[in-house]
């Protein structure tokens, strides 16, 4: 396990016998005084599934958005497949990244098939005189296109939803097609945006079959999620967040068991301890000791916490996962 302090990464897989498909190195990101991202470090190897997590606010998304040129980081670099990336989503895109949103980007209006289609676009070389006058290499493109999008939808699910308005799909629908676009650029490596967001325990399940399946197909893939469970149950590797900075990096297991991530997600009382001390101390000591006169009954004590992840029940467990 490697942590930001005391560890820098090597562009090798844990095995020693692949570069790393995608590295980024030192990667900062800054919005006026705030510091968003700080000086990260990321490596993915063909056929990983490296998982992203931390508390909201940690720098998880904004990380996302500086690997895929949707941000140009203030300092760092990122390379893809042995080349620096330039902070153009297009041409990220085109080298063979991918990546699906926290928050679902479809064109509502257009139909299942047709999302799927722009997102083959990419791939196609049709000029715009061919394209207006529909010739010969337009009408073959376009053919490949939308061959290329059913089997797409086929392969994650979708296989009887073409004609669909993508507004009229299901939730979890929604978030499959996103994926199936996303697979339509022909990527290398895939960004996923807490997939499961939303969903229930059996469509979360049907969500970590995909992403086995398509890393079953070659792909690397990187995945944010606040489901802590299905992280440590998906991923090769896991990476923390906390404030912008790389908490910690490593195996589910070390990740999982790591007090430090404990603490990052659930705090460890100390702070509150010392709050209401002072609070007791300073603001209104009379009425405190007036309490128990009036019955006040103390609140239970906390509950002992395990591993992060563990199978104690946690509150998204009890709403359905969602």
């Amino acid at each position: 396990m490697s942590t930001a302090a005391t560890t820098a990464h090597d562009p090798a897989s844990p095995d020693g016998t692949a570069e790393a498909i995608l590295s980024a190195r030192g990667v900062t990101m800054r919005f006026g005084g705030l510091i968003a991202v700080d000086d990260v470090d990321l490596d993915v190897f063909p056929g990983e599934i490296v998982g992203l997590i931390g508390p909201n606010g940690a720098g998880k998304t904004t990380f996302f958005n500086c690997l895929t040129g949707l941000y140009k980081p203030t300092e760092g670099s990122v390379t893809f497949d042995g080349s620096v990336l330039p902070p153009r989503p297009r041409r990220v895109v085109k080298a063979g990244m991918s990546r699906t949103f926290q928050n679902i980007r479809l064109f509502a209006n257009m139909t299942a098939l047709e999302n799927v289609m722009v997102g083959r676009y990419c791939r196609t070389s049709a000029g715009p005189l061919t394209s207006i006058v529909h010739g010969p290499k337009f009408r073959r493109e376009e053919a490949e296109t939308r061959d290329r999008a059913r089997e797409l939808l086929a392969y994650v699910g979708l296989g009887g939803y073409e004609e669909y308005l993508a507004r009229n799909l299901p939730y979890g629908h929604q978030r499959r097609l996103e994926i199936a676009r996303a697979l339509a650029t022909d990527p290398k490596l895939v960004l996923l945006d807490e997939p499961t967001a939303g969903m229930n325990p059996q469509e979360t399940r049907d969500a970590t079959d995909l992403i086995f399946k398509i890393r079953d197909s070659g792909l690397a893939v990187v995945v944010i999620e606040h489901d802590m469970r299905f992280i440590f149950q998906l991923c090769d590797r896991v990476l923390c967040l906390v404030r912008g900075k790389t908490l910690v990096e490593g195996t589910p297991g070390e990740v999982q068991s790591d007090p430090r991530v404990i603490e990052a997600y659930i705090g460890t009382g100390d702070d509150e301890d010392e709050d209401g001390d002072t609070s007791a101390g300073s603001a209104a000591p009379a009425a405190v000791r007036e309490e128990p006169s009036r019955g006040h009954v103390p609140p239970p004590a906390s509950p002992s916490h395990g591993a992060i992840g563990s199978e104690t029940e946690t509150e998204t467990e009890k709403d359905g996962g969602r």
